[in-house]
């Protein structure tokens, strides 16, 4: 229990060391390409923040673990939104681009309600997501980063004080950056499942919880450092990315390998989701436009503490 808990410390350790690379990296690819914190954040980040939750649900589902499969994808999008924008918006209020209200937060609410009829068949029997569904979820990643290539070219301005490192440089931050969130990430989440085993808690709660926190750490420490850095669009781009990764990427590559049931009990957990990607689009309308005020994001916060009092009483 005690080596467990060391190498979670040191995951942690890593993890923050990882996002500071990747965000030098790819503010520096932002600047040399000419292109906008956005896309990037929408893109490279994004991907990169969720190789863990692709890694773990390829293992879970070659391993027979469905539950954690949906679960971790689910606990993940649900903590990214409430969780890391929630305490990213109590330190600095988030700005959000027009774009990003108009069609990124739409398309993550399509792509949840997507995965939510192929999971149940269209309401028809049977509750798996097969690899036709798989491929039909990584053709919609696919229409998404045909949107972020089209995107327009929105240089990053002087006033963002960015440095502009060598080619190779960049991409062995990148690189690193990436490397060190995943291997963080995975050393958190596997010392984690340990304990909570030793403590006989379900397949589901442990997915739900410690599996999707652990997994989405990379974009908790990533979000937090890039408001800190004031880099909102940055910030905005990893979670809304990462959210669609985990629906397309992350779930489509898993079923494609080998298809996977869903228990029907998840379904709040979808709907739960679909809800909150509304409030979030609604938080754009309210206070100050297209901003997530520090009222708003306390609530956030508070909303995903009830989440887990509730998951945890459900269990």
């Amino acid at each position: 229990m005690l080596l467990a808990i060391i190498l979670i410390i040191t995951g942690f350790i890593i993890l923050v060391k990882g996002a500071d690379f990747l965000l030098d990296g790819a503010t520096s690819l932002a600047k040399k390409l000419a292109i906008s914190e956005i896309a990037i954040g929408l893109t490279v980040v994004a991907f990169g923040t969720s190789s863990p939750e692709l890694i773990v649900n390829i293992i879970s589902s070659l391993k027979g673990h469905p539950d954690i499969c949906f679960g971790n994808v689910l606990g993940s999008n649900i903590f990214n939104i409430l969780a890391v924008l929630g305490v990213a918006g109590l330190i600095h209020p988030i700005t959000v681009l027009k774009n990003t209200v108009r069609l990124e937060i739409p398309f993550v609410l399509l792509g949840t309600i997507l995965v939510l009829l192929l999971a149940n068949n269209f309401g028809m029997s049977g509750h798996t997501l097969y690899r036709s569904d798989g491929a039909i979820l990584v053709a919609s990643l696919g229409l998404f980063l045909i949107y972020v290539l089209r995107m327009d070219r929105n240089p990053l301005t002087e006033g963002y004080n960015i440095v502009e490192y060598p080619t190779w440089k960049t991409v062995i931050y990148i690189t690193l950056g990436i490397t060190g969130l995943f291997l963080g990430g995975e050393m958190v989440v596997r010392n984690a499942v340990k304990i909570a085993r030793l403590m006989q808690v379900s397949e589901k709660l442990i997915a739900l919880t410690i599996i999707a926190f652990g997994t989405s750490l990379p974009e908790f420490v990533t979000s937090i450092i890039a408001v800190t850095r004031k880099r909102f669009d940055l910030a905005v781009g990893n979670v809304i990315g990462s959210n669609l990764f985990n629906l397309f990427m992350v779930l489509g590559v898993t079923a494609i390998i080998n298809p996977i049931f869903y228990d029907p009990i998840m379904n709040i957990d979808v709907y739960l989701s679909i809800i909150i990607t509304v409030i979030l689009l609604i938080t754009m309308f309210t206070g100050r436009r297209r901003q997530l005020d520090r009222y708003e994001a306390l609530l956030f916060v508070l909303m995903y503490i009830a989440y887990i009092i509730y998951i945890i009483n459900r269990r």
